[in-house]
C-alpha cells in the first residue's frame, strides 16, 4: 500500500454517521471515512452476529473492544480481544466474522 496525497488529518469517529448492515445474524455499524483509494472503518458487532458472505478483500484490522471470531474457508478460526490484529491480502483467504458477545474494530482495506 502507497498512501500519498494525504494531507495530516482527524477523525473524530463519533461525529461519523453510522449505517447499519445486517448479517446472517446480528447486526454490523459502520463508520466509514474513503482517503483516495483507502477505505477506514470503525465498525461495531452487536452480540449474536455472523457474517453473511466469505470475505475476499484484504484488510488490517485491530479488535478495539468486545471478542471476534474470524473463521477462514478452510476451517480455521482465530479470536482476536482487545489489541490482537490480523492482516489478510485480497483474494488471499476467504474469511468470515462473527461475535457472541459483540465487538468493536478498526479496519483498513
Amino acid at each position: 500500500m502507497q498512501i500519498s496525497s494525504l494531507p495530516f488529518g482527524t477523525t473524530d469517529w463519533s461525529q461519523v454517521e453510522a449505517t447499519e448492515h445486517p448479517g446472517e445474524s446480528g447486526l454490523a455499524y459502520w463508520r466509514t471515512r474513503h482517503f483516495g483509494d483507502i477505505r477506514v472503518r470503525m465498525v461495531e458487532y452487536t452480540p449474536g452476529y455472523l457474517a453473511d458472505h466469505w470475505c475476499v478483500k484484504g484488510h488490517i484490522l485491530l479488535c478495539i473492544e468486545g471478542e471476534l471470531i474470524t473463521e477462514l474457508e478452510d476451517g480455521r478460526k482465530f479470536t482476536l480481544k482487545p489489541g490482537v490484529s490480523y492482516q489478510v491480502a485480497d483474494n488471499a483467504e476467504p474469511h468470515r466474522s462473527s461475535t457472541a458477545l459483540g465487538a468493536r474494530l478498526f479496519i483498513v482495506d
